[in-house]
């Protein structure tokens, strides 16, 4: 899933931005691009086990150590459950990214139950990815001003990074407010409902982007989550203002959920090289601004999962499922050779990652 904070691009172009030296535009490798399209053909179906196992499995663990957070008398378990609780909703939360790039036909019944079992409860429902991730992938747009998850955070100010990150953990409010206030007003007024859903009804960190009215059965769909959403929201907001859920826990809850749109700002920071600055770019050079943080590295698999830990390889073939991507990595490092762009992808750490677009936004004029 991409971020939640919107940033201003004139961050990169004040008189003391950051010195940005014209760069050579980088043709496709098609070599790269033709072994990687052949190399994976049987890699693309779906495992309906994979992901109904893996997303139920995420979500029981992550509810139970949520209800074990909340009654703990010890602060160690409630730390420690806590710890577990925000590990295994991030997972079960990062399903999302497949449901926008999945055939529903492939695995039936999906979507609707990553709604009912993360989404609609986590207030973060697939309408919010659905419709606006997939314009990230686009040839055209990626790297744009027309691509709502992308900022050149990479040559903005240094005050940006800590900024970007630190108000994700506002993210809960906001989506509290979004659906137990935002979106029943909405429905009283046409006008509203229209700045609503073009305005805060995505996950997107391009200020300027405007998501379109959805309309025909995207519409409905999108309403009917919206009213669900909507509804939960409400309901808790009430349980707790009368006592049925005790403040204790509910902000426990709401602890742990900042926690996870913390724990996904940070990989969004390093889900990119955020070097581009507006122009179009060749599939290779997408690529290239994309990362891969592959094994021995074993917590990637923690901060990045669901096959995220890939996501050089993922804006190379958007379509493959997420527990293919480890095999398509090792069958592609395998046969390409050691001078091909594949290769330089791939990080060994976020905290390296980090430092370097951290280092990036200190240069100056």
């Amino acid at each position: 899933m991409e971020p939640t904070l919107a940033l201003s691009r004139e961050a990169a172009g004040s008189a003391d931005a950051r010195v940005v030296q014209p760069r050579p535009r980088i043709l496709d490798d098609k070599t790269m691009l033709r072994t990687a399209a052949e190399l994976t053909r049987d890699l693309n179906t779906p495992n309906r086990a994979f992901y109904w196992g893996d997303l139920i499995g995420s979500a029981v663990l992550g509810y139970g150590a949520l209800v074990v957070a909340v009654l703990a008398s010890s602060t160690l378990v409630t730390v420690l459950a806590a710890v577990v609780s925000v590990l295994a909703l991030y997972r079960a939360l990062l399903f999302i990214h497949e449901v926008s790039h999945m055939k529903h036909s492939a695995l039936p019944g999906f979507r609707l139950g990553w709604n009912l079992i993360a989404g609609i409860p986590m207030l973060v429902p697939s309408f919010m990815y659905e419709g606006v991730h997939n314009l990230h992938h686009a040839k055209t747009r990626y790297g744009t001003a027309d691509d709502p998850e992308y900022l050149p955070l990479a040559l903005m100010k240094p005050w940006t990074l800590p900024v970007f990150i630190l108000v994700s953990l506002l993210a809960p409010i906001g989506l509290l407010i979004r659906f137990a206030i935002l979106s029943p007003l909405s429905w009283l007024s046409p006008k509203l409902r229209d700045l609503v859903i073009a305005r805060y009804s995505s996950l997107s960190i391009n200020p300027a982007f405007r998501r379109r009215i959805p309309a025909g059965e995207q519409r409905v769909l999108f309403d009917r989550l919206d009213a669900a959403a909507s509804v939960w929201a409400i309901a808790l907001v009430a349980l707790v203002a009368t006592g049925v859920i005790p403040m204790r826990g509910f902000l426990i809850g709401l602890g742990i959920g900042s926690a996870v749109a913390l724990l996904n700002q940070v990989r969004t920071l390093v889900a990119h090289l955020w070097e581009n600055e507006g122009e179009q770019m060749t599939v290779t050079a997408q690529y290239l601004d994309s990362v891969n943080v592959p094994p021995p590295s074993l917590l990637p698999g923690l901060w990045a999962p669901v096959g995220l830990r890939y996501h050089a390889l993922h804006h190379l073939l958007p379509s493959l499922p997420y527990h293919s991507l480890g095999e398509a990595h090792r069958r592609l490092s395998a046969v390409l050779e050691e001078g091909s762009p594949y290769h330089k992808a791939s990080y060994r750490s976020a905290l390296g990652l980090m430092h370097r677009i951290g280092r990036s936004t200190m240069v100056r004029r």
